[in-house]
């Protein structure tokens, strides 16, 4: 009789095993719009693969995370990718790497999220405050001030930020669990969306005066093109 009940709770927990292993894969892209005629299809999910003998190692391979980002910009940070688009043998693998630098007294990686990853980062060089909020309705707040050698994850699709508040050069590498994580930072996609959002829906959203909304689209609108 054991060995009946045993051999049922192994066959529902394989069958368990495969509904589990049934569900879609996740996307490599925003979306990919499914069409009949395949003469007309420009991407895949993820990318083609070459043959495997005709592989070498510089399909695995990437230069210069050694060189510093240029962070003369509005933020004051640099974000040096080596994703699937700069190593092509990371295609399938789901794992991606970035460089962020980031200028003194308040370089900032703005507030962003990344779709289809999980990022954990490390602290290279100066001191940076972090934090991730997480969803509706709590919107808390994790934060934590982080010197070199510390670590902290940012959970898929939470909304994160790294500001420089030391008075030197601040560097941090940060592994994402995805070949092709995807950004969207979110000032740029609201204000700078193409074609814009209109200001009556940014002005409600954000309780301010549309005029103040115009502004800050024509300002982001023209940093996005």
């Amino acid at each position: 009789m054991k060995g009946v009940q045993f051999l049922v709770a192994f066959v529902l927990l394989a069958l368990a095993s495969k509904l589990v292993s049934a569900s879609d894969p996740s996307p490599f892209q925003d979306f990919c719009v499914a069409i009949n005629d395949t003469k007309d299809g420009i991407f895949v999910n993820g990318k083609f693969c070459k043959d495997p003998k005709l592989a070498t190692a510089e399909d695995f391979f990437l230069p210069g995370l050694n060189i510093p980002g240029n962070t003369s910009n509005q933020v004051g940070s640099m974000v040096t990718p080596a994703n699937v688009q700069q190593i092509p043998g990371l295609n399938t693998l789901g794992i991606s790497l970035v460089q962020i630098d980031y200028a003194p007294y308040g370089g900032l990686n703005p507030p962003h999220t990344h779709p289809r990853a999980t990022e954990i980062l490390v602290v290279v060089e100066g001191t940076l405050s972090v934090g991730f909020v997480t969803s509706n309705t709590d919107n808390r707040l994790f934060t934590k001030v982080l010197y070199p050698g510390d670590v902290f994850v940012f959970p898929e699709g939470m909304i994160h930020f790294q500001l420089n508040i030391g008075s030197t050069n601040a560097v941090a590498f940060a592994a994402l669990s995805s070949q092709n994580p995807g950004v969207i930072t979110i000032a740029n996609a609201v204000f700078g969306s193409d074609p814009a959002i209109n200001p009556d829906v940014l002005a409600k959203a954000f309780q301010l005066d549309q005029n103040i909304v115009k502004q800050l689209q024509s300002r982001f609108w023209w940093d996005n093109n």
